[in-house]
């Protein structure tokens, strides 16, 4: 099992426009062979001893895998390209981790 981190920066203010077409596309990546776990998170305040600060416009994606190929094929997949055009313009900047449980 694969674990995947993807932290999306969106356009200013548009992180709500940007949730409704990623919920869209959950249901389907869920599906997918060798999905385990798939769904967008937000900063939010825990009051921890850690300080933390809130970003407005970052979603957190937490994704967990059954192996690479499967991460790879979800890459590919259909409704991942067409979801990619219907963002065009919402994000900013995407950054992603691929980790492996230790």
């Amino acid at each position: 099992m694969i674990h995947v981190i993807a932290t999306i920066t969106c356009t200013p203010s548009k992180r709500e426009a940007f949730l409704v077409e990623f919920r869209k596309v959950v249901p389907l990546v869920l599906q997918e062979r060798g999905c385990l776990a798939y769904g967008p998170t937000v900063d939010c305040a825990a009051g921890l001893a850690v300080p933390s600060s809130a970003r407005p416009d970052v979603v957190v994606v937490v994704e967990q895998w059954q192996d690479v190929p499967c991460l790879k094929a979800h890459q590919v997949a259909a409704h991942m390209l067409a979801y990619r055009e219907r963002i065009t313009g919402l994000v900013q900047h995407v950054a992603v981790q691929v980790l492996d449980p230790v």
